[in-house]
């Protein structure tokens, strides 16, 4: 088997003295989504922020790519990830500048062409020249998983990317999430309280429940035949989140 293209061991995530994440180990394979569900509050968004290296872990070894130690990471790896919230931050321009902000960034241009296909895919072509402020709020999240796809990076992490959207863009991200993993090969983690949503695009399924990992397995698996109590009682809906 390829070697996995994150390996967490012994992962500990402390604020003030309080463990908010404690992970024996976790391995993430390259070209998979993997689904992350479990109640709020259980450690779900701390563990995206240690796969972006936005943090170091408290205690534990994150390893990416075969590379151990986030402070030593160079640049060019850093950039082969990438994230979008629940949440989107869109500057105050139009649609089509929020789209190449990140590569300008980086001082690279957003070919025109490759512009004006992704505002097709997005169903916003026509408002390509229009302020993003005044997208709606699905609309506005498109743009967001648009601008971070041009980025052409390696793994998308995704943190609740459709809370509180209507189906019709739920559809829309969904179908570009799964041709971009199909088409691609990127490596995708999904951080979702949508169970279904985990079972439409996940290879994997993994339950976080206070700070811990209680079970990952193949997504049929894991909503069919779950191994553990706490999973099958989240399953079946018994556990507020």
């Amino acid at each position: 088997m390829n070697q996995p293209l994150y390996q967490l061991e012994n992962i500990q995530q402390s604020y003030n003295g309080r463990c908010v994440l404690n992970i024996a180990q976790l391995n993430i394979q390259r070209g998979e989504i993997l689904a992350i569900v479990g109640p709020s509050g259980a450690g779900k968004s701390t563990l995206l922020r240690l796969l972006n290296f936005l943090e170091q872990p408290t205690q534990g070894q994150l390893i990416f790519d075969g590379q151990a130690g986030m402070a030593d990471l160079p640049l060019t790896q850093r950039r082969r990830v990438t994230m979008v919230f629940q949440r989107p931050i869109l500057l105050r321009r139009s649609v089509a500048a929020n789209l190449a902000y990140g590569l300008g960034l980086r001082g690279d241009k957003l070919p025109l062409d490759v512009a004006s296909g992704w505002l097709q895919r997005l169903g916003l072509a026509a408002l390509a020249r229009q302020s993003a402020h005044k997208l709606s709020a699905g609309e506005a999240q498109r743009v967001s998983l648009a601008r971070a796809l041009v980025m052409q990076p390696e793994v998308l992490l995704l943190d609740e990317p459709t809370a509180n959207l209507d189906p019709y863009n739920v559809g829309i991200i969904e179908t570009i999430l799964r041709e971009e993993n199909e088409n691609l090969g990127m490596t995708m983690v999904l951080v979702t309280h949508n169970i279904f949503q985990a079972q439409r695009l996940a290879q994997r399924t993994a339950l976080l429940w206070d700070g811990s990992l209680i079970e990952i397995s193949d997504t049929p698996t894991f909503f069919n035949a779950p191994t553990q109590a706490e999973t099958a009682a989240f399953v079946r809906g018994e556990l507020v989140y």
